[in-house]
């Protein structure tokens, strides 16, 4: 719905929280940016992500942003140098797929359909699951509300600036994306309840009567607003619902459509549902059965965001196998991995590794799919993803190449500005203090059996 109106306007929490963040965080970014000395790594050898490897490389970081990438770059003499001889230089790593920070409010299992609850709302800027992944290279996450709704909440993304506020880790520009889900969670949650949906069919009814609704509720504001436009004085707005206006921005195209989904068949469905509706699915996440139809979710540009090799965990992880991430690519599927886990973000880097075992991808194939595609996921891959001049100056170090078991992230930058140096004393950070919130490692926050109790679940 158009926002200009001559009468008096409530502005809509959604889109208050959207751009006011949004604000702040490219006021915060932009700000300490400009302190940040120009920086050279050479003698590294560059994985770009995005035009190949450069032996003996060198990156350069000027306010924040990378100025240079190549053999050699015109730096000026005042550049802070670090000499990375016998390292490895990449991206910032790029989760596509996470819980972390999010804590038990993960689900809001009180209704299958909540596309109006916002995850900023629970998100905990000080969760030390932030610094496991910090520590592990990641640099830029989509925090994900759970799985037990067919239409979840609004997720958020953030940069991993930990020790910085709230606000100051928000990605400033990001596109605002939603969570859906189909399959098994939503129906168990639900059908456990005695409500609906409890079966398949009910999934998609639920889903496709949303719709019906939120169609009704656009055209009522499209009414009105045409007739605002046309000067009438005495048009009265229609009543504002949350829900609804949040899948009209559905409809509109104003929110990337993320959906937990594994079975063949149900990709299929979502995608004939989309169409129906008008709106297009960023990326299906889990998408352990790609490998089935993978030639025809291609045609529709929809991305996956999928294990490297989890199987078996629950009934429609049976028909998981380790190739399913490089035979989907080859059918021309843009290929993301993603953690899900507290544990697994911190070796996203050993993930991507495992494609050149299965299924035999390139590195720079492998890379992509943990720093390029994921940030396409998100909708961020004009800003990170990839060591192009322009893009932010999200960084890694890492001792040896990072797709080895052997790896680990010794100097992480984010916009610029050092974040992790692993040859500090204690947790190498260079922005924290206080404490850190949260528990152990866990499990998948969407598929564990703690969430189930929540509304997650396996």
């Amino acid at each position: 719905m158009p926002a200009t109106t001559p009468h008096p306007v409530r502005v809509s929490p959604l889109l208050y929280c959207a751009f006011a963040f949004s604000a702040v965080s490219l006021f915060a970014t932009s700000a300490h940016a400009q302190t940040i000395p120009d920086l050279v790594i050479k003698n590294a050898t560059v994985m770009t992500a995005s035009h190949g490897t450069i032996e003996h490389g060198a990156v350069w970081l000027h306010n924040g942003k990378i100025a240079g990438v190549g053999a050699t770059v015109n730096a000026p003499p005042g550049a802070t140098i670090i000499d990375a001889a016998g390292k490895y230089v990449t991206p910032g790593i790029v989760d596509p797929h996470s819980h972390s920070a999010l804590g038990n409010d993960v689900n809001e299992a009180t209704s299958p359909v909540t596309p109006s609850m916002m995850m900023i709302d629970a998100f905990d800027n000080n969760d030390r699951a932030l610094y496991f992944a910090l520590a592990g290279g990641v640099t830029t996450e989509l925090l994900l509300h759970g799985s037990a709704n067919m239409i979840g909440g609004q997720n958020i993304s953030i940069k991993n600036r930990f020790g910085r506020s709230r606000d100051e880790m928000l990605f400033a520009g990001a596109p605002r994306t939603i969570k859906f889900a189909s399959g098994e969670n939503p129906k168990r949650v639900y059908g456990s309840k005695g409500q609906l949906p409890s079966t398949r069919m009910g999934n998609f009814e639920v889903m496709r009567q949303s719709f019906e609704d939120a169609k009704v509720y656009k055209a009522g504001w499209d009414s009105y607003n045409a007739k605002v436009a046309k000067g009438d004085k005495d048009a009265v707005a229609p009543h504002r619902d949350l829900k609804l206006e949040a899948l009209s921005d559905v409809l509109s195209g104003k929110l990337l459509v993320e959906i937990h989904c594994y079975r063949a068949d149900e990709f299929l469905t979502e995608e004939a549902i989309a169409k129906e509706y008008g709106y297009k699915i960023r990326a299906f996440h889990h998408a352990l059965e790609m490998y089935k139809v993978g030639g025809e979710i291609a045609k529709d540009g929809t991305g996956i965001a999928t294990f490297a090799d989890w199987w078996g965990f629950k009934d429609e992880a049976w028909d998981a196998i380790p190739w399913n991430a490089v035979m989907s690519m080859r059918e021309g599927v843009k290929v993301a991995l993603k953690s899900d886990s507290n544990d697994f973000v911190r070796r996203l880097n050993q993930e991507a590794g495992k494609m050149v075992h299965y299924g035999g991808a390139t590195e720079d194939e492998a890379i992509r799919m943990i720093t390029l595609n994921a940030a396409w996921i998100m909708g961020v891959d004009d800003k990170v993803g990839s060591l192009d001049i322009g893009k932010d100056g999200d960084v890694v170090i890492w001792n040896t190449d990072p797709l080895s078991s052997y790896a680990r992230a010794e100097k992480v930058f984010i916009d610029g500005d050092l974040y992790f140096d692993s040859s500090l004393p204690g947790y190498g950070t260079t922005h924290f203090t206080g404490v850190m919130h949260g528990g152990g490692f866990g499990g998948s926050d969407d598929e564990s059996a703690e969430d189930a109790q929540v509304g997650g679940g396996n």
